[in-house]
């Protein structure tokens, strides 16, 4: 039996297709086991989001490469990498990673794994000539979208899933490489999906995280009539979110529906309707706005306008009571001036996000912002990141002060640790509770306390002295 481990690296929708390849692995009769310095052959699921993702994926490859070396019993082991990294410049790493990899596939071959594995070992058999060049398996702009019966198995706890509602992109932000690495916007039917969510939700997942590279998009590359990157979600023109989001949450069960990834430019009041009258889409939205001045909203190509994500903030605030709003901005772009820096800062005092992150521009080979002439240097790019930082820091202090001796459903993690409605997995805080709260179960609790971004609870009910939380254990 072949051994095959997979290092995963990158965002959410990068997991979804590690975890489609470890379905067909098994599937295929192959095992799949952690230790990459035991198996037959090592995937490495690149991303190639910004330099940093392209460093770390780099380094994994290497470091896959130098311990197989070290160990004399695994120096035939295969080397393949996957992911976006290897979509994009595959060509170019054949020639610079010749004597670490073995084979290079793309976002289109993660269902065919299991058959270019044995491709590679059918290729070695009877040879003692030198290594050759990695095979490259890419073909062409990616197509693939999964569908509910792809073989997947799934890599995060039981009690959470992801689920890619769409592939793709068609927005022409000017700082962005995704839509050339993953091709045009292609949405899924909304059977498809409410099929894969009602039988993650009979196996005991208690929240689904819907995922795209523009979940607000969903259905639209469907209609008769084609839309534009300014195209508001309406369900009267055909499958939209809206459509999908009422199909879920008619699903029977106690669960959340979380919305990832949503584009400011698509938010309609039909949207903010549905939420609001859906009640198991939880009280969370993530919506990168990127900036808030005119000036970079247009260099950057975002299709909104400063007033136009002011009043839309205002519209989902008024429209869904107790919403966390979740947004990213990215500093460092080129033509950012002071002017510039000192408006999204008073945007971030006065609209008091309740989560916030923020991006040091990277500049992307292939994009048109990285052609700009005008690029910021890497010490005030790291000197507005650390402002906004700590600005975003009071803001999330007040927040959380907000919370205190309030009551809110919980999603316990781990021994000890849970996640509100306002937390998503891995990038939002987290609600420490006690040890013997049940892992994977909704509880009710009572907010005691608060240390930056993150809250300190007991069970609805139970006394602050007995209180034993993680963080207080560490």
């Amino acid at each position: 039996m072949i051994t095959v481990s997979l290092i995963s690296l990158g965002c959410a929708k990068n997991l979804v297709d590690s975890e489609i390849m470890v379905g067909h692995l098994h599937k295929a009769g192959m095992a799949v086991i952690p230790e990459a310095e035991k198996a037959d052959v090592v995937i490495v699921n690149t991303c190639s989001f910004i330099d940093s993702s392209k460093e770390e994926s780099i380094g994994h490859i290497l470091e896959v490469h130098q311990n197989k070396g070290m160990k004399k019993r695994r120096k035939e082991q295969k080397l393949i990498v996957a992911g976006c990294m290897s979509q994009r410049f595959s060509k170019d790493l054949s020639s610079s990673l010749h004597d670490e990899v073995d084979a290079f596939i793309g976002l289109d071959q993660i269902t065919k794994v299991a058959p270019i594995i044995e491709e590679i070992y059918a290729k070695e058999r009877g040879k003692n000539a030198p290594k050759e060049a990695p095979i490259n398996f890419i073909q062409g702009k990616s197509v693939y979208i999964p569908d509910y019966d792809t073989p997947r198995f799934r890599l995060t706890p039981n009690h959470f899933a992801y689920i890619k509602i769409a592939e793709g992109c068609n927005h022409p932000c000017t700082f962005c490489i995704i839509p050339q690495i993953r091709g045009r916007h292609r949405s899924r039917t909304v059977d498809s999906v409410v099929q894969e969510a009602r039988r993650l939700v009979k196996e005991g997942v208690k929240e689904i995280n819907l995922i795209s590279q523009d979940t607000t998009f969903f259905g639209m590359d469907t209609w008769e009539q084609r839309p534009n990157p300014r195209t508001p979600v309406d369900s009267s023109r055909g499958t939209a979110l809206t459509t999908l989001l009422r199909e879920l949450n008619a699903i029977e069960g106690d669960f959340w529906i979380r919305l990832l990834y949503t584009h400011p430019a698509h938010w309609s009041d039909e949207l903010i309707r549905t939420i609001a009258e859906c009640p198991k889409v939880a009280r969370y939205i993530d919506i990168p706005l990127q900036h808030i001045s005119d000036h970079m909203l247009g260099k950057m190509q975002r299709e909104t306008s400063g007033d136009y994500i002011r009043d839309l903030i205002k519209r989902i605030r008024a429209g869904i009571p107790g919403i966390a709003v979740r947004t990213t901005f990215i500093v460092g772009f080129p033509g950012e001036t002071e002017a510039d820096v000192d408006e999204l800062c008073q945007f971030i005092k006065e609209t008091k996000f309740e989560r916030l992150g923020v991006f040091r521009y990277s500049a992307e080979d292939g994009t048109r912002g990285a052609k700009m002439l005008d690029q910021i240097p890497p010490k005030i790019k790291e000197a507005r990141w650390h402002r906004l930082m700590a600005l975003q820091q009071e803001v999330a202090r007040e927040v959380s002060k907000g919370f205190v001796d309030k009551t809110i459903k919980v999603l316990v993690e781990e021994p000890g640790v849970a996640r509100g409605e306002a937390d998503a997995p891995d990038i939002d805080g987290r609600v420490y509770v006690p040890r013997e709260l049940p892992v994977g179960e909704f509880v009710n609790v009572a907010i005691t306390g608060y240390q930056d971004y993150d809250l300190l609870a007991l069970p609805k009910g139970q006394k602050p002295t007995t209180l034993k939380v993680a963080k207080q254990a560490q």
